[in-house]
């Protein structure tokens, strides 16, 4: 697996380059989100409001109302706990095309609960009109505000920061709403996201060398995320579907899924990996993956479970993290 630093950095930078509209709230998080490359670009479009996200979404907001595509960057988990009223009240129910980008999702962070966004998505679901994108590797990094920009209205994104895997082609399309195919099978359905893909792709082909036909579909828009698409993958695999995320398996893409199944009648067993009623905790994102079952070893697991026979694969078998 490669990775690559500093994506959002260059991304942010060029965007502001291309767009003369492009205004950065920061809230006192400039440096930890890679807002530094703007900010010395363009430091008339940039504002620091301090620990306040609450006040950046509000300044967001009417700068959207003057013709600006504001973009808010501090941590997930302050975005939608701190400042819920004011995505939904003051840009939402407005419709305003403001970008709201939340790093470190889920357990991509050794901080602990209170950094850790683990139920934004299923938060932010319940937001009419509001679209989620979830930022899974570096190609994806570079595109996503092209991508925001592209929505009528808000956009949330998780996106990733620091060493980022990079397993897209370089001018992949981030299109919203889409799905990417990494790999066909007919026997188990892999529907993974975020930091979970990367961790997917080091246990499939030790799976594929057991006999399994895995259909591996990589899902970087957590909203809209079209039923019917997903109904139809379903269909297509004999034993099963799983689903692999960086988050709670309550309201997030396992949800998503469960719910696109049962609506269409979809006979299909389903796995949902993720975390399980449970906040995470401190420490490294190896230890918090193998100690919350979010690592290759529980997907291979997973795909036991619905096969019904034992795969005989170990850590050694796995690609390097």
């Amino acid at each position: 697996m490669r990775f690559e630093r500093d994506v959002f950095l260059r991304a942010l930078a060029g965007y502001g380059e291309r767009h003369d509209d492009a205004f950065v709230v920061s809230a006192d998080l400039g440096d930890s989100c890679e807002l530094g490359g703007f900010r010395e670009r363009f430091p008339e479009r940039y504002v620091d409001l301090g620990l306040s996200e609450q006040n950046a979404v509000s300044w967001a907001a009417g700068l959207a109302r003057e013709g600006l595509r504001p973009i808010v960057c501090t941590f997930g988990v302050f975005l939608y706990r701190r400042a819920l009223d004011q995505i939904e009240m003051s840009v939402a129910a407005s419709g305003l095309p403001v970008t709201l980008v939340g790093f470190v999702p889920g357990i991509s962070t050794p901080r602990g609960i209170a950094h850790q966004a683990v139920n934004d998505v299923g938060v932010l679901r319940t937001v009419p009109d509001l679209t989620i994108l979830d930022v899974g590797d570096a190609s994806e990094a570079r595109q996503a505000l092209e991508a925001a920009r592209s929505c009528d209205g808000p956009v949330y994104v998780r996106m990733l920061r620091g060493e980022v895997p990079s397993f897209l082609p370089a001018d992949t399309p981030y299109e919203v709403g889409s799905v990417r195919e990494l790999a066909a099978g007919e026997d188990v359905l892999l529907l993974s996201s975020s930091v979970c893909t990367a961790e997917a792709l080091r246990a499939a082909d030790a799976i594929r060398a057991r006999g399994i036909s895995l259909r591996h579909v990589h899902v970087p828009c957590a909203k809209p995320l079209d039923g019917e698409l997903l109904a139809d993958l379903a269909s297509s695999c004999r034993h099963g579907v799983v689903t692999f995320e960086n988050h709670q398996v309550t309201g997030g893409l396992g949800s998503t899924v469960a719910e696109a199944l049962a609506e269409r009648s979809v006979a299909r067993r389903l796995v949902r990996l993720g975390l399980r009623d449970t906040y995470a905790r401190s420490g490294s994102m190896p230890y918090l993956m193998r100690s919350f079952g979010l690592d290759a070893l529980a997907l291979v697991e997973a795909v036991e479970l619905l096969v019904g026979r034992p795969l005989g694969v170990s850590e050694g078998d796995l690609l390097p993290a």
